[in-house]
């Protein structure tokens, strides 16, 4: 993607100049008139981005609400004479990354059905590539030669280092919806795809979502931490050692703490790692592994709460990159 540059565009003439160039290369794909025509109007209104490569305009993608928690790529398209160099995977991606932090859940995008048409067919392997999955097709939608194909993108689990930094610890108020099986299911199994020390696996985990063990277990911690959330997940660990006398559980665990962290904000969801609390001197742990039948074997070393936030996570101050994080020796500026 060198000599590549993606910029939001706002002027509205601007966009419509872009626009026009552009579709007026690709006839192949913009051969109505009136559709063609359509799209250089209607993008003045548009979030537009453009992408310039050596200094020339070499495509542009436009996106338009369609829902509150949805985005549409409207329309794209890159230079016939550029194809495949990277400018639509450059344009998708900042288009993606921008709807992403706007706050948008799901992308879709509209085509012809794959099998009609080979130009369309490059277009619907392009987004295929770029990872999004058929959702429906609508056979009159626009008419008989054309049945149009829908492709949808969950945009909450497209960018792992956003998600990084964005994840937060909420100890506030949860509503009461339930969290479903399979959402707990999947928390849980990427817990138990976290590394271990020789592969001794000393993790082992319990989500408890039934009411009334639920609040057997509240009754145990004092104080009272995450009272309304409808769900937990309590982490066991086991004293094995890897080899010789190392023992690794700790890290264990706590590889497993922090992905199933990030699932639960992947899939919507908030939570906090509570340790300390529970593994202090009263022993509020050992009272749970007691109510839950845990083994003697087992240890229980923390809950993590799940469930929808009821408040906006706030976010903690952090020490600017530079304070703790240095290339080839401590404090080395790079």
């Amino acid at each position: 993607m060198n000599n590549i540059n993606v910029k939001i565009i706002d002027e509205p003439d601007e966009k419509s100049r872009i626009a026009r160039e552009v579709l007026e290369n690709l006839m192949e794909w913009f051969e109505v008139e009136e559709s063609r025509e359509g799209y250089i109007r209607d993008c003045r209104e548009w979030t537009f981005f453009a992408a310039e490569q050596d200094g020339k305009t070499a495509g542009f993608l436009c996106l338009k609400e369609t829902g509150n928690a949805t985005v549409e790529l409207a329309v794209m398209g890159v230079r016939k004479d550029i194809h495949r160099g990277g400018i639509g995977r450059a344009l998708f991606e900042t288009a993606k990354e921008y709807a992403s932090h706007a706050g948008y859940e799901f992308m879709q995008v509209k085509t012809v059905q794959m099998g009609c048409y080979e130009d369309y067919d490059q277009t619907n392997r392009f987004y295929i590539g770029v990872g999004f999955k058929e959702l429906e097709v609508f056979p009159l939608l626009w008419d008989e030669a054309n049945p149009c194909q829908i492709y949808v993108m969950s945009l909450k689990e497209q960018n792992m280092l956003q998600l990084m930094k964005e994840r937060r610890s909420y100890r506030g108020p949860y509503k009461p919806d339930k969290v479903p099986h399979e959402d707990l299911a999947a928390i849980l199994q990427a817990g138990l795809a976290a590394p271990s020390g020789c592969n001794r696996q000393t993790t082992s985990l319990i989500a408890v979502d039934d009411e009334e063990l639920l609040a057997k277990l509240r009754a145990e911690i004092e104080p009272p931490i995450a009272e309304t959330a409808p769900a937990m997940i309590c982490v066991l660990t086991q004293s094995v050692n890897a080899y010789r006398d190392r023992c690794y559980a700790v890290q264990d665990y706590s590889a497993a703490i922090e992905n199933m962290l990030l699932a639960i904000t992947a899939l919507g969801y908030q939570s906090c790692w509570y340790e300390g609390h529970i593994t202090d001197d009263d022993r509020i742990g050992d009272r749970l592994a007691k109510i839950l039948g845990v083994p003697e074997e087992y240890e229980l070393v923390c809950v993590l709460p799940v469930g929808v936030a009821e408040e906006e996570p706030t976010a903690p101050k952090k020490k600017e990159f530079e304070e703790r994080a240095w290339f080839n020796g401590f404090r080395v500026r790079g």
